[in-house]
C-alpha cells in the first residue's frame, strides 16, 4: 500500500468512526441549546442501534430500520422531555437512568430476537458520485459515501444556519438562555424544549442505526461502547456550535482511527493505552483543554413557569 492510500484509507476511516459520534453530538445540542442537559445519548444511541437492526432484520429493508432508528430515539427522547421538562426530575438523574435501561433493554430484548448470537445485516451500501470519485484522496473520502453521510452533512450546515440565521434559532438560543425572557415575549418554553429533546432522540437514533446498518451490520450488546458520553465531550470542545462540534468529531473519530491503525502495524505498544486514546482525548477536551466553554446559561436548570407569568 502507498503512503497516499494508506493516508486516503486513513481519513475514510476517520470520517466512519466520526458519523455516528456527530449524529449524536448534533442531537445533543439542539437538547442542551435549548436548556436540556443529555446524558442520555448514549441510551438513545443504543436503543436506534437496536430498532434498526431488529427492523431490518425482520423486514430485510435498512430503509425500514432507518425509520425504526428514528422513531426509537424519538421515544426514548419523549421519554427524557417528559421527565426532565414537565416532572422536573434532574436532568442528570433522567439522562443517566436513560443508559442504564436502554443497555439492559436491548442486552435482554437481542438475545430474544437474534437468539444470543450477531446475525448479519443487509447495509447501506455507498453511492459513488460519477467523475468525483476519482479525485485523489477526496474523492473517496467525500464522493463515494452512503446516504446517510450525505444527510448528516447536510444536517450540519442546515442546524448552522437555523441557529444562527432564523427567528426558530434564534428562539431556541432564547430558552436555554433566558427561558424567563422568551416565556414573557410569549414563547412556549415547554414546546421549544420538549421538541429540541424529542429531536435529539430522533439523530441519535440515526447514528445507532450508522453503527448496526453501515459500521458492522449487526447488532452487539453494548455496541455504542461510550460514543454518547464522547459526543457529549464533542460538544463541550466544540462550544455548542455545530461546525466546531463536528469538527471536534472528527477528531475524535481521526484519534480512534489512528488506534486501529497503530495496533494493526504492530507497533510494541500496549493495546490498552491504544484503546483509551479516544476517551483520553474525550477526558481533555471536558477538563477544557481547548479553552474555557461557556454552556448556555439555563442549561440543566428545569424551568418553573410563576404564577403571574
Amino acid at each position: 500500500m502507498t503512503n497516499e492510500s494508506f493516508f486516503a484509507d486513513y481519513l475514510a476511516a476517520s470520517v466512519r468512526l466520526a458519523v455516528p459520534l456527530a449524529f449524536a453530538a448534533l442531537g445533543g445540542l439542539y437538547s442542551e441549546r435549548s436548556g436540556v442537559l443529555n446524558i442520555g445519548l448514549e441510551g438513545m444511541l443504543l436503543t436506534g442501534a437496536f430498532a434498526s437492526a431488529a427492523a431490518t432484520f425482520y423486514s430485510n429493508n435498512v430503509w425500514l430500520g432507518v425509520l425504526a432508528a428514528i422513531l426509537a430515539g424519538g421515544m426514548v427522547g419523549l421519554l427524557h422531555a417528559l421527565l426532565s421538562v414537565s416532572w422536573r426530575v434532574d436532568q442528570l438523574v433522567s439522562g443517566l437512568a436513560i443508559n442504564l435501561v436502554a443497555a439492559g433493554l436491548t442486552s435482554f430484548l437481542a438475545r430474544l430476537i437474534f437468539s444470543g448470537g450477531a446475525q448479519k445485516l443487509p447495509g447501506i451500501e455507498a453511492i459513488a458520485i460519477p467523475g468525483l470519485v476519482n479525485i485523489p484522496i477526496i474523492g473517496s473520502l467525500l464522493f463515494a459515501q452512503n446516504i446517510l453521510v450525505y444527510l448528516l452533512i447536510f444536517l450540519v450546515g442546515f442546524t448552522n444556519y437555523l441557529l444562527f440565521y432564523t427567528h426558530p434559532g434564534l428562539t431556541l438560543r432564547a430558552v436555554g438562555e433566558y427561558p424567563r425572557a422568551a416565556n414573557t415575549a410569549g414563547v412556549s418554553v415547554l414546546l421549544v424544549r420538549y421538541f429540541s429533546v424529542i429531536l435529539s432522540g430522533c439523530l441519535a437514533g440515526l447514528g445507532g442505526a450508522y453503527l448496526s446498518l453501515v459500521q458492522v451490520k449487526f447488532f452487539a450488546e453494548g455496541m455504542s461502547a461510550g460514543k454518547g458520553f464522547i459526543a457529549i465531550a464533542a460538544l463541550i470542545f466544540g462550544k455548542w456550535h455545530p461546525i466546531g462540534t463536528t469538527l471536534a468529531c472528527l477528531l475524535f473519530g481521526a484519534t480512534e482511527a489512528l488506534q486501529l491503525r497503530i495496533q494493526a502495524l504492530g507497533v510494541n505498544i500496549p493495546y490498552q493505552f491504544l484503546v483509551m486514546l479516544p476517551y483520553a482525548i474525550a477526558l481533555l477536551a471536558l477538563v477544557g483543554l481547548a479553552g474555557k466553554s461557556s454552556p448556555p446559561a439555563a442549561l440543566g436548570l428545569p424551568y418553573l413557569k410563576e404564577k403571574s407569568e
